[in-house]
Parts: C-alpha cells; structure tokens; sequence
C-alpha cells in the first residue's frame, strides 16, 4: 500500500537521489532546470509517494513560472522508482498534482515531454510559447486548469522571480 504525502524539506534529498536513479546523468543541464535554478517548488504542489515502510516509491513538483507576462506552473520532474514503475504511479502523481493545481487557483500548466505519453493526461503543443534553447518545441506541452487559460499566452518562458 502507497500512501501520497506532500514534500517536505526533510525529503529533499531523498527525492534528489530518485530523479538522478530515474533520469540521465547531466539531467540538471536541461533548460527546464535553469528555470528551476534558486526557485523553490510551489508550497503544497510538490508530492512524495512512500510504502508501507516509508520507503520513496515516487515523486513529482511544481514551479512557479511566468510565459510572457503571465504565471504558469512547470511539472517535472515526476519520477517513479524503478522497483514500482508498470503500476500506474507516474499517473496518479500527475493526475493529483493537477487536481491539486487546480484547487489552488492555478490556470495553466507546462512541461517538456513526449507529447504522445502526456496527452492522456490532456496535454498538447503549445504554439508561440518558446523554452530556453536547447529545447524541441514540439515537446512543450501545456494544459488549460481553467478554461480558455492558454488563449493568447505566447512568449519565452522565464525563470520566477518572486
């Protein structure tokens, strides 16, 4: 049995480790990440999964961010320990966290993924919305929280600054 439990500081680092087990090395070099430089994640956005035994068996956060002049949320990274990857848990991590997004008030989320895994969570291209270079455009995903919240969001996604 998995139990959902937001992020706390205490678990920094255990999450750290995960994502460097789940994701290539140099993963900390990709644009999505000069973004995340000196922000800290969205309080109440960012989740841990445990096990029985408080074991890590998942992660995902949120980051504030702004496209042009207006705010949006950055997913990722979501991680799934290898032990417990096949069970659905990426899903659920990101299907929560949305739910959670949306509760707070937040109207749109982006990410940098594959387009055809993340659009059964209602993901799709973003047109004239443009990640630091060396980004694919065709892997910037956004997704409304609010209805008709990308309508007329365009412009460089920039790092956060409070």
């Amino acid at each position: 049995m998995l139990e959902l439990y937001r992020e706390t500081p205490e678990d920094w680092w255990e999450v750290e480790a995960l994502y460097d087990l789940c994701f290539a090395p140099g993963r900390e070099a990709l644009s999505s990440y000069r973004l995340r430089q000196d922000v800290p994640p969205v309080p109440g956005l960012s989740n841990v999964l445990r096990d029985e035994a408080g074991i890590l068996a998942g992660a995902i956060r949120f980051w504030p961010v702004r496209v042009g002049a207006d705010t949006a949320l950055l997913l990722g990274p979501v991680a799934v320990h290898p032990t417990h990857q096949g069970e659905g848990l990426g899903g659920f991590l990101i299907r929560s966290g949305l739910d959670e997004a949306t509760r707070a008030g937040w109207a749109r989320v982006i990410l940098v993924g594959d387009a055809p895994y993340y659009a059964r969570f209602g993901f799709g291209v973003l047109d004239g919305v443009t990640m630091p270079p060396p980004t694919n455009p065709d892997r910037v995903l956004g997704q409304a929280l609010q209805p008709g919240a990308w309508d007329g969001v365009t412009g460089d996604v920039l790092r956060w600054e409070a």
